[in-house]
């Protein structure tokens, strides 16, 4: 999964950009700059989304200091400067967008994805994700942190369709109808049989803990665990 680090001390639109992401990228938000320094020296993202207007250290400041280390990581700019001379200099020092406040959320995650795919850093678009989980549609196959996942056809089945619907509480009935057909001559409690079986596969990558029942209810794969 992408990996974003927002350095954005406006508490309200920080939270605003993090519930809007988090579905999709694995974010992570600072608030001034010197932990954006500290977060940048002990992990790796591949985007940076830059307030310049920033306590403690400012955004030109840590721009600078990724220039230096030399990382390989994509900069969208966030600021409420409009100035030419702002823009150049963030530009000069490897920022690859710069975005005006205010501005519209789904125009941050397209110039992210922009950003993404100039830099070879978005997979091929019939792979779908879930944290370090991904599968290929067009192979069929499942893997987690590039470890192939030995599952049949039933069980793949199975984690697709959670993985389309991720964060979304299915019903019995309604996995039953995806993963065993509408003609199906089984009875829907093979969907218990199917969940235990693929939880004890994740399990071996402690994933197991993604996959939630609701008892009485349906079965859903969440990265909240507190949903």
């Amino acid at each position: 999964m992408v990996k974003v680090l927002l350095v954005e001390d406006n508490l309200k639109i920080s939270e605003n950009i993090v519930e809007y992401l988090k579905l999709d990228m694995n974010i992570e938000a600072v608030y001034n700059g010197e932990d954006a320094i500290e977060y940048l020296n002990a992990g790796s993202y591949d985007i940076v989304i830059l307030d310049l207007m920033l306590p403690e250290v400012d955004g030109m400041s840590i721009l600078n200091y990724m220039s230096k280390k030399g990382l390989n990581t994509g900069v969208i700019v966030l600021t409420a400067k409009e100035e030419l001379g702002d823009k150049l200099k963030a530009f000069n020092l490897g920022a690859n967008d710069y975005l005006t406040k205010p501005f519209f959320l789904e125009e941050l995650k397209a110039r992210i994805n922009a950003i993404l795919k100039s830099m070879g850093k978005i997979k091929k678009p019939n792979l779908i994700e879930f944290k370090d989980l991904y599968i290929d549609m067009k192979t069929k196959a499942a893997y987690i942190k590039d470890e192939k996942l030995e599952l049949n056809e039933k069980l793949y089945t199975l984690l697709q369709y959670l993985m389309i619907n991720k964060g979304v509480l299915l019903f019995k009935e309604q996995i039953f109808d995806n993963v065993c057909g509408y003609d199906s001559d089984a009875s829907t409690e093979i969907i218990e049989v199917y969940m235990s079986r693929l939880r004890k596969i994740l399990a071996t990558y402690d994933y197991d803990k993604y996959l939630i029942t609701k008892r009485g209810m349906g079965y859903l794969l969440n990265e909240n665990l507190e949903d």
